[in-house]
């Protein structure tokens, strides 16, 4: 649902248009808390155009030592790489690793928004950041 074969018009992102800047923040930034509390718990969280997890790296200390580090890393999916022919950083997340989607429901809870209102921002938002893909723009994306 994130691979645009037309650029987007005004009329495609009908509830960003209608949240304040702020608004949107607080969403993303209720989002964020809620990948970062999944990722504590050791799971996978798929947003719909990628999936946060952690991934175990070795990170060199001293001379001769190696300490194990797990490290959050995100995945975009292979379609989006594929259609929108991006090059990543090949990582692999664990098998074993549980996935788990966002929950709309326990964001809008913790930040007091509907979790209609959650669901379509950040629908909305992806298909933003897909239409920067698309026209090759630089897109600053961030969660804390």
């Amino acid at each position: 649902k994130y691979l645009l074969f037309k650029d987007l018009g005004p009329n495609d992102l009908p509830t960003l248009k209608q949240l304040t800047t702020n608004e949107i923040c607080k969403v993303w930034a209720g989002t964020s808390k809620y990948i970062r509390k999944q990722l504590l718990e050791k799971k996978a969280v798929d947003i719909g155009i990628g999936t946060f997890a952690l991934v175990l790296v070795h990170a060199k200390v001293g001379e001769d030592k190696v300490l194990p580090v797990e490290r959050p890393v995100f995945q975009l999916c292979r379609f989006m790489k594929k259609f929108y022919k991006l090059k990543c950083a090949k990582t692999k997340i664990p098998k074993e690793t549980p996935f788990c989607q966002l929950d709309f429901h326990q964001i809008g809870a913790d930040i007091h928004f509907r979790p209609e209102i959650v669901e379509q921002c950040i629908h909305e938002t992806l298909l933003f950041f897909a239409g920067a893909i698309q026209g090759k723009r630089e897109v600053e994306f961030f969660f804390r």
